[in-house]
């Protein structure tokens, strides 16, 4: 495979892995706005429960890890892709967090930010070792 179609590949990998990321998120959100009463509500005005923040910390970790698997599943475990898309997502949310620091509390936003490089690496490798079976 020639550098340029390497490019292209990482490229489109980390696209798609940044789309699932949010497909992800916005259907596990749309899933707890459906079956936890209160919940819609709170997330309008972010206030909210202790539940409801780590069920958002699940929602995070699962849609990182479906990010890390898109992207080596395109790639074939290219770890210059899924390293890619955890910086990038990094990068992407550190502004969000950082508006609104004074919403939630220090151990919420270091956990979300922390975790979202690992989870997109476990992602990959979760394909890779399916990949090997």
């Amino acid at each position: 495979m020639d550098e340029e179609h390497l490019m292209m590949k990482t490229i489109a990998a980390v696209i798609a892995g940044l789309i699932a990321w949010i497909l992800v998120a916005t259907a596990v959100d749309l899933l707890l706005r459906a079956l936890w009463p209160n919940y819609h509500q709170a997330e309008i005005a972010f206030n909210f429960t202790l539940g409801m923040m780590m069920a958002r910390l699940i929602l995070g970790a699962v849609s990182s890890a479906c990010g890390g698997f898109v992207v080596a599943s395109i790639t074939k475990a290219n770890s210059t892709a899924v390293n890619i898309t955890g910086a990038a997502l990094l990068v992407l949310f550190i502004p969000n967090h950082y508006l609104l620091w004074h919403k939630f509390p220090l151990w919420y936003h270091l956990t979300f930010l922390i975790a979202l490089f690992p989870l997109t690496m476990l992602g990959a490798k979760l394909k890779a070792r399916r990949t090997e079976r």
